[in-house]
């Protein structure tokens, strides 16, 4: 059967998929509890000043235009900086994570159709590989961008094109040749 190795491929890949993208995302938690505490620090002092009408705490004196506006450039930077340390976080999120997810059903979905495509085997062949090959030339090449790794960026824009001969390829199949009971290749 052409199609087990697809479904074999995306069970191993959704595994991997599905732990590798919380793994990549605790390990930059670290990073954000940081930016966290200095925005509740420049942040807070900036509330509690406004709450007191901008007087200074140790003096009660009103304070100057510069000093309000040195506060507020630390408390707009901290905001700046949780802004900074999340946007990777979400990246991760959304596209390495998801799209191998996505991709690993794909395969699995990819798989059990080949069993009931009474084509060629050779075309069902073709058509397996590109389905496993898309998937690690799309998520696999995200998953690596992640970890900066140069050659990755390179190489991304291939994946989704693969992946879209293949359901061209499989659409075309199932139109020609698709059955009701699994093909013994």
């Amino acid at each position: 059967m052409v199609g087990k190795k697809n479904i074999v491929f995306g069970f191993i890949y959704l595994v991997f998929t599905a732990s590798l993208g919380p793994f990549m995302i605790q390990t930059m938690f670290p990073d954000m509890g940081n930016a966290l505490q200095v925005k509740q620090r420049d942040v807070g002092a900036l509330q509690q000043l406004a709450e007191n009408d901008f007087e200074n705490p140790e003096t009660m004196e009103a304070m100057s235009a510069k000093q309000i506006a040195m506060l507020n450039t630390k408390g707009v930077l901290a905001l700046s900086l949780v802004n900074n340390v999340q946007a990777p976080i979400d990246s991760m999120k959304g596209g390495p994570h998801a799209h191998g997810n996505l991709e690993a059903v794909l395969n699995i979905i990819a798989g059990i159709c080949l069993c009931f495509i009474a084509a060629p085997v050779l075309y069902k062949q073709i058509i397996s590989w590109l389905f496993i090959a898309g998937a690690l030339l799309h998520s696999g090449l995200l998953y690596l961008r992640a970890f900066d790794i140069g050659f990755a960026s390179i190489l991304l824009n291939i994946g989704p094109f693969v992946l879209l001969l293949a359901l061209l390829l499989m659409g075309i199949a199932t139109l020609l040749w698709f059955k009701a009971e699994i093909i013994k290749d």
